[in-house]
């Protein structure tokens, strides 16, 4: 029987393995070649929030207000047989949805909540395309895709081509590739992803097309590398944070706090759906904040740390990848509601871990709750300690563990701890 939830899981392992490949050869290549691309707390920041958004999409922790499935069914105006050309169709027209959603998620004040993850990395590298959303709830853009259902596109062939599409945007993260001569003027290339993630006046909201530049080219919104502008990276306010799971939702935060602190009626109501960045003017000079205007005085953030907190991190890392794979091998043997409870594990204990990068003493309450759970899961349920068919960890490891991780959060936030470089609300 087909499962949509197993058969995605099963490519997004492949998937994993492809990223982690090239991730690696990034790394090793830009040590080589002396560049400093990688920042090791940035890194695991970025693949830590890609664990996020696989976990939330896995699992479809969102809600769909219209699926393509339903309009598909109630407006098709043709039943088009399967062939190679609906495939294309099917690859511009999301090409083009791609477009104006990313284009509105840059331009509307509520809508870049569901992007500022994205470009929280003051980096550029493949570990930034990882950066995905887990705070887009809602799937707003469905009428997007409604000229797709309307001349026929099976979902079948959606289903095929959506995933494809996402992954041909992640090669294009990296500063190792120069320009791509002919190239430059029909696909997106890295040149023109730097721009757009580059928050110099010359560059600001430029280049948003996913595969296809020509879409940049016709609307308007196209800015080419120049050779004098060296890119700057991040967010005009910086996140100032390691942690994914706060990043997701910080600029919507934001918007509360503003839209309640104003003695504007009308601002209240309308903050929302302004240019991204605008506040009213009684909150911005009550409440003001840190927003870089010229990039040349970009301090990159930075935490203070050991060459233990270093590896433990990494390990960290290492250790949750190894859950993800976990996860999608028991997605097909174990009950719904017990891979939930194991998803928000690795939830609390993502969030634990790049707290404690950011020397945060928060880290030690979610550090506890993960712990607990964890404990949960081992005592309840034991065929989670099979990673196969005839391979078993041992209860006493995964005690071990917890016991480690539990010791490890305690001791650089209370014994080690750091002055706080910023509050986390």
């Amino acid at each position: 029987m087909f499962n949509p939830m197993e058969t995605y899981a099963i490519a997004l392992k492949y998937g994993m393995l492809f990223f982690i490949i090239l991730l690696s050869s990034e790394w090793i290549i830009s040590l080589i070649l002396k560049k400093n691309y990688y920042n090791t707390f940035d890194a695991i920041a970025g693949i830590s929030s890609g664990m996020t958004n696989n976990l939330k999409t896995i699992f479809k922790l969102s809600i769909i207000i219209v699926s393509y499935q339903w309009m598909y069914d109630h407006w098709a105006l043709f039943n088009i047989e399967s062939s190679y050309l609906l495939y294309i169709i099917a690859f511009i027209g999301i090409d083009f949805a791609f477009y104006w959603s990313h284009r509105w998620n840059h331009e509307i004040n509520v809508m870049w909540n569901r992007h500022i993850i994205h470009h929280s990395s003051e980096e550029f590298n493949l570990s930034c395309a990882l950066r995905q959303t887990i705070s887009g709830i809602t799937q707003v853009y469905f009428f997007l895709y409604m000229p797709l259902a309307i001349i026929g596109i099976p979902p079948v062939i959606m289903s095929i081509v959506l995933p494809i599409h996402l992954f041909a945007q992640f090669w294009y993260h990296t500063r190792l590739i120069d320009k791509m001569g002919f190239l430059e003027k029909i696909i997106v290339t890295p040149s023109h992803h730097r721009v757009h993630h580059a928050i110099n006046p010359e560059y600001i909201d430029k280049n948003y097309a996913s595969i296809f530049i020509l879409w940049d080219k016709w609307f308007g919104t196209f800015q080419e590398e120049l050779e004098e502008v060296k890119p700057v990276y991040g967010v005009k306010k910086p996140v100032k944070t390691w942690n994914p799971l706060l990043i997701n939702f910080m600029h919507v935060f934001q918007l509360i706090k503003d839209a309640y602190r104003t003695s504007d009626i009308k601002a209240k109501f309308t903050i929302w759906f302004k240019q991204t960045g605008w506040r009213p003017i009684d909150v911005a000079e009550k409440y003001p904040i840190e927003i870089i205007e010229d990039p040349k005085t970009q301090v990159k953030y930075t935490t203070p740390s050991t060459p233990f907190l270093n590896h433990w991190s990494v390990f960290q890392l290492i250790f949750h990848v190894g859950i993800q794979f976990h996860l999608i091998y028991l997605i097909p043997k174990t009950d719904l509601s017990i891979l939930l409870i194991y998803a928000t594990f690795c939830f609390m204990s993502i969030f634990s871990y790049t707290a404690l990068m950011d020397r945060h003493w928060i880290a030690i309450p979610f550090e506890l709750i993960k712990c607990s759970m964890g404990l949960f899961l081992i005592l309840n349920y034991k065929d989670l300690l099979y990673i196969s068919e005839s391979l078993q960890l041992e209860t006493l490891t995964i005690y071990g563990y917890l016991l480690i991780s539990l010791l490890i959060t305690f001791f650089y936030t209370i014994y080690k701890k750091e002055k706080l470089l910023l509050s986390y609300f």
